[in-house]
């Protein structure tokens, strides 16, 4: 019988689509999910969940960490004897990719409890099979600003350069908005003159980022790919991406695939505008599913740390 270890993996969540980067580029942000695995000499594997995963239960579909784990251990006939605790900040299907972290520190996770070296570009494969696209991966595995470009060989991640200078902040309404719904509500096909802008938007954002270029920034997060086909899925959302702006965001987008919004601005101003985003979600409910905050880029992408 192979003994496993006990073993620890952090991974930041991520905003993904940012801005006319529709499916390539993404930003890993400091809200966390934190698993570990503990053996015993029980029966299977329990789960353990608490933070954003506390109210999940199993008809909110399978734990995609514990999936993720137990696959990859059973590819070596191994089936885990102990606990698994998963601690997380990143809110579910509200478009800070929760489901890429899931898989990834699963995926590690698996691999550390046998002793093993990481193994970054087989998570990477394993993720971006599972989400279908790279960007929420390729920032939560590596950390920073990220572009993932597809080729013939396979995709290929880039780093981007972030300016200390652009600030971000963060609103959801309580209702989250799947992954599955929001890819369905697209449309097959685009005209060549919208892809055509779409690139030179993308141009804009990455120069925008890199000097903390407000118009730059503020041209580059325009989207006709995905945004306004998907507006119609997030409650209240014209009224908060308005008075975000209002608030002093230089562009106001939906993260991910929703349901939550994120902006980008002075860092002097990211705190008042996640609150006037936040007020209009919350509407005076007081639901605390219903979140907002400022958020900072995270350099570190998946990181083991002491169990």
């Amino acid at each position: 019988m192979i003994e496993l270890n006990a073993a620890r993996v952090r991974v930041p969540g991520s905003t993904s689509n940012l801005g006319s980067g529709y499916d390539t580029i993404g930003l890993a942000l400091n809200r966390y999910l934190d698993v570990s695995f503990e053996p015993s000499d029980g029966e299977g594997l329990v789960v353990e969940r608490s933070g954003t995963l506390a109210s999940l239960d199993g008809e909110d579909g399978p734990d995609l960490v514990a999936t993720t784990f137990s696959k990859e251990l059973g590819k070596h006939r191994i089936v885990p004897r102990g606990t698994l605790r998963l601690r997380s900040q990143i809110p579910v299907a509200r478009g800070l990719g929760a489901s890429a972290a899931a898989v990834l520190a699963g995926y590690d996770l698996a691999r550390a409890v046998r002793d093993e070296a990481r193994d970054d570009d087989s998570a990477f494969a394993v993720a971006m099979r599972h989400e279908g696209h790279g960007d929420n991966a390729a920032p939560s595995l590596f950390g920073g600003l990220r572009a993932v470009a597809l080729t013939a060989d396979g995709p290929v991640v880039i780093g981007l350069q972030l300016s200390e200078r652009v600030g971000f902040a963060y609103a959801a309404p309580a209702a989250g908005v799947s992954t599955k719904e929001a890819r369905a509500i697209l449309p097959k096909t685009v005209p060549h003159k919208v892809a055509g802008a779409a690139l030179g938007r993308v141009v804009a954002l990455i120069r925008g980022l890199a000097e903390a270029n407000p118009e730059l920034i503020r041209i580059g997060m325009k989207d006709e790919l995905h945004v306004p086909h998907r507006l119609s899925l997030i409650p209240s959302v014209m009224a908060a991406m308005s008075v975000g702006v209002d608030a002093g965001a230089w562009g106001v987008t939906i993260s991910g695939a929703g349901s939550g919004l994120i902006a980008l601005c002075d860092p002097s101003d990211a705190d008042a505008v996640a609150s006037a985003m936040h007020e209009i979600f919350d509407a005076g409910t007081g639901d605390p599913e219903c979140v907002g905050y400022s958020v900072r880029p995270s350099g570190d992408g998946l990181m083991r740390v002491e169990p």
